[in-house]
């Protein structure tokens, strides 16, 4: 399989049993989750009673059934550029599993919609320059950039794993409070020479995973942020693992990265180029990407992050008929798009119920309105 299927390769992970079933409440016009409960879906059911109608009159059910899937998806130009210019929802197509292209069914931008963001600081490596005006600069990002709507998590990975704030709101007076208790233990050791160095007991991978974890609950579309070097020094997962968790739960990650403390090698000139890096392969595959930055434009960094979440595409489609269990490779191409850089989120999706398709009141789906999936079986591990 050639490299780059992984990255222009979303996953769409389809009634996987390992993952607990989440709300998604982001006022969009439908609910998707993991199956592991298929007589949830089933039960889901509106009433309506005519008063006019007489008492012995039968009440009619209308039964509702999830069949829309909603995939966020980054689109820059070809050199990572935010693309000014709308894309018209008619350009967007996306296949299965290598399966026939299928027309979007609706595509817009994220726009304003809820964002449950976790900010994760490492200080363990480099990244640590980037450190002594941050609290300010993520502080900032309030109100025009975060909303009083969008949920803030911040973690700070030290010696160990700190939270000062868990899923609550954007807010800039606790944005900078929050930023700099977590960061309390390290910017005193910082003061402190002879107590610099420590026993790190958490190291990036796994301490990502916790996140993705601890993120299980939240509203919103979940994002997580990560302000580090990307070297892991001993955790007990790999990146690759981490990975598949954060595309079965619908998390994208992004990685901010300061440019001496990232570009090694012949990487230097060009680092953003470097497929070889896995806090990279990471972030891309989940719909991600990584941003260098320096101290001095840090700031703007971080307003060109949460621009590209607000400009995502929310690419929507109907589930295909021929679905089957597991984890599925996705694929998002825009027409006359010229080389552009696009990573989709992973998500769960429903499986049909079995009862409901068989319920002589079910109206059958039309399959030429759904896509057909392929028979490409996705390769667990990039190659």
């Amino acid at each position: 399989m050639p490299a780059g299927f992984w990255h222009t390769f979303g996953m769409a992970h389809v009634g996987d049993l390992g993952f607990r079933c989440r709300s998604v409440a982001w006022g969009i016009r439908f609910l998707l989750c993991v199956l592991g409960l298929p007589v949830l879906w089933s039960g889901a059911l509106l009433r309506a009673q005519d008063t006019s109608t007489p008492q012995d009159e039968p009440i009619h059910t209308l039964h509702v059934y999830t069949n829309l899937i909603q995939i966020p998806t980054l689109v820059l130009g070809p050199y990572r550029e935010q693309i000014r210019k709308p894309i018209a929802e008619s350009r967007f197509s996306v296949s299965i599993d290598n399966g026939p292209w299928f027309r979007a069914t609706h595509v817009r931008q994220e726009g304003d919609d809820p964002i449950s963001l976790a900010i994760l600081l490492d200080v363990s490596g480099d990244s640590a320059e980037l450190m002594p005006k941050i609290s300010d600069a993520i502080a900032g990002l309030a109100p025009l950039s975060l909303h009083p709507k969008d949920s803030v998590s911040i973690y700070a990975l030290d010696c160990a794993l700190a939270r000062s704030w868990n899923n609550a709101p954007a807010d800039n007076e606790g944005l900078k409070v929050a930023v700099d208790a977590a960061l309390q233990f390290w910017t005193t050791r910082m003061h402190k020479k002879h107590e610099r160095n420590c026993q790190q007991s958490v190291h990036l991978w796994d301490a990502l995973a916790y996140v993705i974890a601890a993120g299980d609950r939240a509203l919103g579309r979940q994002v997580i942020l990560v302000v580090s070097d990307g070297r892991d020094k001993g955790s007990t997962r790999s990146w690759n693992e981490v990975r598949v968790f954060a595309q079965a739960g619908g998390v994208a990650v992004f990685g901010i990265s300061d440019i001496p403390a990232y570009a090694t090698g012949t990487s230097r000139m060009f680092p953003q180029l470097d497929r070889k890096n896995p806090f990279q392969s990471l972030c891309e595959l989940t719909g991600g990407m990584v941003l260098l930055t320096s101290s001095r434009s840090f700031e703007e960094t971080l307003k060109r992050f949460t621009s590209m979440l607000r400009e995502r595409y929310i690419v929507e489609f109907p589930r295909p008929g021929n679905s089957t269990a597991g984890q599925h490779g996705m694929e998002v191409k825009i027409a006359k798009g010229g080389g552009d850089f696009i990573r989709s989120s992973g998500i769960s999706v429903p499986l049909p119920d079995a009862a409901v398709l068989a319920d002589p009141t079910t109206v059958p789906a039309d399959p030429s309105l759904a896509p057909e999936q392929g028979s490409r079986k996705v390769i667990t591990k990039p190659q």
